[in-house]
């Protein structure tokens, strides 16, 4: 691929991004997403106008995050009509030139909604007109991805809102799709398209087993063992969390042997990372400064939560947000 950055987030780079931090941070700030070290906080991607002006002010407030300790940075192929991955590639390169290393940020997209303009082939399965996660459309996203952020390889890759599929399709039927998903997904990491993969879900791993929509993370993590083996890369997912969507936490979702467990402790127990989506609710808990640095701080200490994306469309949002793991 031509103008694309090579490598990928690694276990050196992304240490010595945090070591440069080192007495301006908490001391939590980092986080062991295996071998990596990721910030605490992470940069959101999903709102904003589908201008240009949305767009530079995204590529500045990534700037800003970058400077101030942030080194993940979230989208989706969807997001703003893919101008959301076309901003962070941009701000990935100019972060490059003026000293950053590719392999210091850990760069995380999803597929699965079809994004505007785009219409897959006819011989894949799309369900609602929406939705697919069919190996040649995840094939083609990748690429797309890729091309959009300007990186070779995508830190992590996640499957965009998988409970789409069980509002159209049998439980059986969707299980056999996440397994030639997760199948796709395992070739793309040993072709280093991707570094790991994972499931990002709004209700999926919030509502209780047996009501429809549900998410069984022990039951995707075994699906995942038997496509990949012991070594396979479903390592992370991501769903909302915050003090009024607080399921993630506090209430057991995910079950195994007869014991039931939160989302949080189910991931743990498993060694998955988790990052939050809607940490602040989309400004919802957030009508002032003071107010969004403690939300913030809420998601980010909940034990067994790794990263906390909040939405960051400008630098002064960056300021405010970064204040939350930043010594004063």
């Amino acid at each position: 691929m031509a103008g694309v950055l090579p490598g990928r987030a690694t276990a050196a780079g992304t240490r010595r991004f945090h070591d440069r931090l080192a007495g301006s941070v908490v001391a939590d700030h980092a986080r062991a997403l295996g071998e990596l070290a990721a910030s605490s906080v992470g940069v959101g991607t999903y709102l904003g106008p589908i201008t240009d002006a949305a767009d530079h002010s995204y590529e500045a407030a990534i700037a800003r995050a970058l400077e101030l300790g942030v080194n993940v940075v979230d989208a989706a192929i969807s997001y703003r009509h893919q101008r959301s991955e076309r901003a962070i590639g941009r701000a990935l390169a100019a972060a490059v030139d003026r000293g950053f290393s590719r392999d210091e940020v850990i760069v995380a997209t999803k597929g699965g909604f079809i994004p505007h303009g785009l219409t897959p082939p006819a011989d894949v399965d799309v369900v609602a007109g929406i939705h697919s996660i069919a190996p040649a459309w995840l094939d083609d996203q990748i690429a797309r991805s890729r091309a959009n952020l300007g990186v070779a390889t995508i830190d992590v890759y996640y499957l965009h809102n998988p409970e789409t599929q069980l509002e159209e399709v049998a439980p059986a039927v969707f299980m056999a799709r996440m397994r030639d998903a997760f199948a796709t997904l395992e070739q793309a990491c040993d072709d280093g398209r991707i570094a790991r993969y994972g499931t990002a879900t709004w209700n999926g791993y919030r509502t209780s087993p047996g009501t429809e929509g549900h998410l069984d993370l022990f039951a995707l993590e075994s699906l995942a063992r038997e496509v990949g083996g012991s070594s396979h890369r479903f390592r992370v997912i991501q769903l909302p969390l915050n003090r009024r969507m607080s399921e993630a936490a506090e209430v057991a979702t995910q079950e195994r042997s007869g014991r039931r467990y939160s989302l949080l402790e189910a991931a743990s127990e498993l060694g998955i990372y988790v990052m939050s989506s809607a940490s602040i609710l989309q400004g919802k808990l957030a009508p002032d400064a003071s107010a969004a640095r403690d939300a913030i701080d809420w998601v980010r200490t909940r034990p067994g939560l790794g990263t906390a994306l909040v939405g960051m469309g400008r630098p002064a949002h960056v300021d405010i947000d970064c204040s939350a793991f930043r010594r004063s």
